[in-house]
């Protein structure tokens, strides 16, 4: 009998001018990663971390509202592109490229392809630290990145709520399977505290530490439901720069504390 080829090796290349590439992802949508990833950037950037965000994000990007970005990246050649500069970070996202109500109705090819643009065609400058905000799911880009880029580590993010973290989990074994390093899993919109000082647990209550300690990964903190968090998101300042000594603010610093140790 023949024997079975051996698996293909995959080459996987640094993003060119970034140190370390950090994954923001969750395997499932509507949980608040991408402002999680945004202030969490900001955060380290606080810490004196030189940053850049790329939104990985084709279908549905959210770092032109989140950064309230309105300026197209250049090319001098043709060839490559300068990523837009805000608040001292370097930022890349499909929606910088397009409409805001362009739909983008791509098959995945055509999304590998604009993911190998915006990694290895973009002139990222002297940035210790990349963060990319992922997409829902374990598709076409999770496994580009997990595949072809060298990523030093992702950060996991969910809501307690059961029916979140089942996508979760499929998204820490997706991690594994592929060699990704799990850096920790943040508990976003944990609770919502009233003006009474009661915290409402109302996505349930314990359900992403307790993930945490069931795959063994860290658990890296508890991101309150907040509406100043969510009104600096609307108005594209993130609440990390805008207030960096507000109460929610303070817990990005923590994580992002815990981040920056595990690779600096």
């Amino acid at each position: 009998m023949s024997q079975k080829p051996p698996p293909k090796q995959f080459i996987k290349k640094p993003i060119n001018g970034t140190k370390y590439t950090i994954l923001i992802s969750s395997a499932k949508g509507g949980v608040g990663k991408s402002t999680v990833a945004v202030n969490l950037a900001f955060a380290l950037q606080n810490l004196g971390l030189k940053i850049g965000i790329l939104d990985a994000d084709v279908y549905g990007p959210s770092l032109p509202k989140l950064l309230d970005l309105n300026e197209k990246p250049k090319s001098e050649d043709g060839k490559a592109l300068t990523p837009v500069e805000k608040l001292n970070a370097q930022c890349m996202s499909m929606g910088l490229l397009v409409d805001e109500q362009t739909p983008m109705i791509w098959r995945g090819p055509m999304v590998i392809s604009a993911l190998r643009t915006m990694t290895q065609k973009v002139l990222w400058k002297n940035r210790d630290v990349i963060i990319i905000d992922m997409p829902p799911g374990t598709g076409d880009t999770q496994l580009t990145f997990a595949q072809e880029i060298k990523v030093d580590g992702a950060i996991i993010v969910s809501t307690p709520q059961d029916l979140a973290l089942l996508d979760v989990k499929r998204g820490i074994q997706m991690f594994e399977k592929t060699g990704v390093k799990i850096l920790g899993l943040i508990d976003n919109m944990s609770f919502f505290k009233g003006e009474d000082g009661r915290e409402y647990k109302i996505f349930g209550e314990g359900g992403v530490e307790k993930t945490a300690k069931e795959f063994n990964k860290e658990f890296l903190g508890q991101i309150p439901l907040h509406s100043d968090l969510r009104n600096s998101a609307d108005q594209g300042i993130p609440l990390t720069i805008s207030q960096v000594d507000h109460e929610v603010s303070k817990i990005f610093k923590n994580i992002a504390s815990k981040v920056k140790n595990s690779f600096v």
